[in-house]
């Protein structure tokens, strides 16, 4: 990474040196001002060539539609500011995997990190050798131990994406706040941070709004399609009196879905909802599998981690409640990792919210191509 040379400073202490030397005393000067100290807002990244910065920018998994159009942002954005982003990453949700990555990617002399976590714990070892060589470790879509990472880059707060699942099955359900009915919970993990804090918010929300709603099952499809077709044709004939299936995985909807059109089984027969992309959820849509579902723009998400990695590799420093102008997207602020329910406080660790979420449905469907 090229370095800053003289500062403006270094250079006319120097002149000083070199004028005292000479024997001619300097004339005085005016009472000193206090230099103003540079806020963390804005690219300043111009302090290095960015074709001197490297990011890798890791998934949980290559070949899913969500992770693939978060990469095209990912690579939009290092386009346009001019630094490398590599993606990888393997067809395998799995922490050995990830954590193979990351050490390649210290091995082969990367300057930062952007990676979607399998597991709040099993990346520590690995980013803290990353960080310790020099790295700068951000997380966006699925975070790690907040101690391990500076920046993570989130769809929400838990709160926020919990209730938005649920209300996109009430939204469908007459006089829902009454209603009995009887619901599951599938996804791809028990150990996957982001989904699993989703759905503990929207547990404590059904149980404040919706008391006489049942959850009957969670279950998980580990980020395999095949298994999560399996897994939600079982869940539709163990439960056959099933009202609801609310998938917070973009993996696990789609599975859903095909599960429910395999057993000939539409909107009208049970709820299916959670978060995954338009493109992967279009004909489902509009063949009346399901009725809505929700989700982010990822390619923003994707442009968000790669970028404030860069941004990180590039010099700048941060505390917690600075701003960050991000080409494209525009200013975010970091905020404390409270937002996401984290006991963990400190300057230099914190979130960045995503600027708003989706609803799709039959009217707005085709608007979107990620």
């Amino acid at each position: 990474m090229k370095r800053k040379y003289l500062s403006s400073v270094a250079i006319m202490l120097l002149v000083l040196v070199v004028m005292v030397g000479c024997g001619k005393a300097p004339e005085a000067a005016p009472a000193a001002t206090p230099a103003a100290t540079p806020e963390s807002t804005g690219n300043k990244a111009a302090t290095v060539d960015p074709a001197d910065v490297s990011v890798v920018f890791i998934p949980k998994l290559t070949g899913n539609m969500f992770f693939e159009s978060a990469n095209v942002g990912a690579q939009a954005i290092a386009k346009e500011v001019g630094f490398e982003c590599k993606y990888d990453g393997t067809t395998n949700a799995t922490v050995a995997d990830q954590v193979q990555v990351i050490n390649s990617a210290v091995n082969q002399g990367y300057n930062a990190i952007a990676v979607s976590s399998n597991s709040p714990d099993g990346l520590n070892e690995a980013l803290k050798s990353a960080a310790d060589s020099g790295i700068k470790v951000v997380t966006w879509d699925s975070d790690v131990n907040p101690e391990y990472r500076s920046i993570m880059v989130s769809q929400g707060t838990p709160d926020q994406l919990g209730k938005m699942l649920v209300d996109m099955v009430a939204d469908q359900i007459d006089d829902a706040k009454n209603a009995e009915i009887k619901f599951a919970f599938f996804y791809s993990s028990p150990t996957v941070t982001d989904q699993n804090s989703w759905v503990e918010a929207a547990k404590t929300y059904v149980a404040a709004e919706f008391p006489k709603w049942e959850l009957v099952t969670t279950e998980y499809g580990e980020s395999d399609a095949q298994k999560s077709i399996q897994v939600g044709e079982s869940i539709l004939n163990t439960y056959a009196d099933i009202d609801a299936v609310i998938c917070p995985d973009s993996t696990a909807l789609p599975g859903m879905a095909q599960a429910a059109k395999n057993l000939g089984k539409n909107a009208d027969d049970v709820i299916i909802t959670g978060f995954a992309t338009p493109s992967s959820m279009r004909d489902f849509i509009k063949d009346g599998t399901l009725k809505q579902f929700g989700l982010w723009d990822c390619g923003v998400q994707g442009a968000m981690g790669a970028y404030i990695a860069y941004w990180l590799a590039a010099g700048n420093d941060f505390v917690v409640g600075d701003k960050i102008d991000i080409p494209t997207v525009g200013e975010v602020e970091i905020m404390p990792n409270s937002v996401l329910n984290y006991d963990y406080l400190a300057d230099d660790s914190g979130i960045v919210l995503m600027p708003e979420r989706t609803i799709f449905d039959i009217n707005n469907i085709d608007d979107f191509n990620f």
